[in-house]
């Protein structure tokens, strides 16, 4: 499952991401925010607005706010 899809408050690690499907400037931002394959992370909020954009991210004690777009390049399991 895409972490775009994961339900609100359901914890999950990142399995895999799709680097190349990012611009590299933001692939290196989320990196050096800790957003990484093994990161447990889980989802706080997603914007009201259509496409839920932007998707809050809880990750350690951060919150980090995604693009929809970033999200779905990232694999996650339920854990």
């Amino acid at each position: 499952m895409t972490l775009d899809l994961l339900p609100i408050g359901q914890r999950a690690r990142i399995v895999a991401v799709d680097w190349d499907s990012l611009v590299a400037e933001e692939a290196q931002r989320l990196q050096a925010l800790g957003i990484d394959v093994g990161a447990r992370v889980a989802i706080a909020h997603r914007g009201i607005f259509a496409g839920h954009d932007p998707i809050a991210l809880m990750i350690g004690r951060m919150n980090v706010a995604l693009r929809r777009a970033h999200a779905r390049a990232m694999t996650v399991e339920p854990v």
